[in-house]
């Protein structure tokens, strides 16, 4: 099988096109023949050695969709022929993936499988952060930065579907007419104002609710400063860069909240996992919620995505296609 692969970490140059054995489906897992597999964050966190992951050499990718090729020994839920989806599961940049039957997800009938590879992680993510992590209520101020980006589309959705009013961050005036078309509703250009400053003169001086930040060490402190009394600072990436150690005391300025979640936490049972991405898939089979699909690259061009993706050069969300 083809498959994208690291022997150490590093830039994008690193990722190598190679062939390698297929793939084989041990008791309890499901061989999937991959149609599409999503671009994230995690995948460059991966690459550069920040997040753990499988030993090295290490085939990248944490979500793919594809069509059941074999059943391990005591899968019973599945069938080969079967168009399922996954998310949270290593080894998506592939032709072949071998992915645990507790993990995989079927999908709706008539649904695309570059839906499925662009739908989970950052619809899930989406998901948790505003009916978990901080739970949106009508009349709620929220910032949610990378307004333009496959999470911040899908959160803007979600938030508006909560009866939450948005601000968000972009950084050019063509991602912020996505982010509009997405519901938000004020936008804020961070490259040419202090996006603190327009939030506490767009909310008279009170502040947000809570911040939903995926942007981490170039916006966390202006965050920070963005919140009202009591808010609560969610920090769930770090596309910028990790945010350094934080004394206690910023906390203490306004009373304020602060967590970094991750989406293994908030799908860890069955039951969550199914209820999360049951709910992403619908909305998204019935029109409910808009998915942009807007950066397709073949499998073989993954650096390229990657340098994509870090480059802010992406709106919405990047698939790699075997």
């Amino acid at each position: 099988m083809k498959a994208i692969q690291i022997t150490e970490f590093g830039d994008a140059d690193q990722l190598k096109y190679v062939d390698l054995p297929d793939s084989v489906a041990g008791p309890g897992g499901v061989l999937v023949q991959v149609k599409a597999a999503g671009v994230n964050f995690a995948d460059i966190y991966s690459r550069r050695g920040q997040y753990p992951g499988p030993d090295l050499p290490r085939i990248l990718g944490q979500e793919g969709a594809g069509i059941v090729a074999a059943l391990g020994e005591g899968v019973t839920d599945f069938a080969v022929g079967d168009a399922v989806a996954w998310s949270g599961v290593p080894q998506a940049y592939a032709e072949l993936a071998v992915v645990p039957a507790v993990r995989l997800i079927k999908m709706p009938a008539g649904v695309d499988p570059q839906v499925g590879a662009a739908a989970l992680l950052q619809g899930m993510t989406a998901h948790y952060l505003c009916h978990a992590t901080y739970p949106v209520k009508p009349g709620d101020r929220v910032l949610a930065h990378a307004g333009a980006g496959g999470v911040g589309l899908l959160l803007i959705q979600m938030v508006k579907r909560l009866g939450g009013y948005v601000y968000t961050t972009v950084s050019t005036p063509a991602k912020a007419a996505l982010a509009k078309e997405a519901g938000a509703d004020e936008v804020i250009l961070y490259s040419d104002v202090d996006f603190a400053d327009e939030i506490k003169r767009a909310t008279n001086g009170h502040g947000v609710d809570v911040v939903y930040d995926a942007v981490g060490a170039t916006t966390f402190d202006q965050s920070i400063a963005s919140l009202k009394h009591r808010g609560m600072m969610v920090l769930y990436g770090q596309a910028s860069g990790p945010v350094p150690p934080v004394p206690l005391s910023v906390l203490n300025a306004g009373s304020y909240f602060l967590t970094r979640p991750t989406l293994g936490d908030y799908v860890f049972t069955r039951e969550e996992l199914e209820q999360r991405s049951g709910d992403v898939l619908r909305w998204i089979a019935s029109g409910e919620l808009k998915l942009r699909v807007e950066h397709v690259f073949p499998l073989a061009h993954a650096a390229e995505a990657h340098r994509a993706l870090e480059g802010r050069a992406t709106t919405g969300k990047v698939v790699l296609i075997p």
